[in-house]
């Protein structure tokens, strides 16, 4: 089997997503993209990586300002991640499809409406095939009321139906660290 970026690229979009709008401040002006390569990485101390493309305008901003927002997407906002997803040299009306922006008291533009926004100081950066991992100390959470947006397979979503415990795991009362459903947990 001879693998291509196509496969690779399907067999990744297989995997459901939250979606996020990076923000960073550049000499006054909110620029911002698109991310769903974004998770946590340590509790201890509060970590996060985002994944970003050497070609993507907001790369050379986050190197130089090392400071930026993560705001998770609610699902009514799909428009803005569209938006942001685009590669255009500046985003001068973001406010046409509905992105509106506040200053933490460091500058860092926070995306009204977004269900959670992280405020984020940069810790490391790693350069990785044609992406560099962005790896920041988490300062501050911010948490609203909503449901995410998400993505996958090249499709926007949004959640859906709950998946039940499996029933056999039900009836013999077992554990959560033996429950498959619990992630992380063996």
């Amino acid at each position: 089997m001879s693998l291509t970026q196509l496969d690779f690229r399907k067999a990744m979009g297989s995997f459901a997503t939250g979606v996020t709008v990076i923000t960073v401040d550049h000499e006054g002006e909110v620029h911002g993209m698109t991310a769903n390569a974004f998770t946590s990485v340590s509790l201890d101390p509060m970590l996060v990586l985002v994944c970003v493309d050497h070609r993507a305008r907001t790369h050379a901003h986050l190197h130089a300002r090392k400071r930026f927002g993560v705001n998770v997407l609610a699902s009514h906002q799909k428009p803005i991640s569209e938006y942001y997803a685009k590669s255009v040299e500046r985003h001068q009306h973001a406010e046409a499809v509905g992105a509106r922006f506040e200053r933490t008291p460091h500058g860092t533009p926070v995306l009204q409406d977004a269900i959670a926004y992280l405020e984020c100081r940069l810790h490391t950066a790693q350069d990785a095939g044609d992406h560099t991992i962005f790896i920041a100390e988490v300062e501050d959470v911010v948490l609203r009321e909503g449901e995410p947006l998400l993505f996958v397979r090249g499709k926007y979503r949004r959640v859906g139906e709950h998946v039940e415990e499996n029933a056999a795991d039900i009836a013999n009362d077992k554990p959560d660290s033996t429950r498959v459903s619990g992630v992380g947990k063996r």
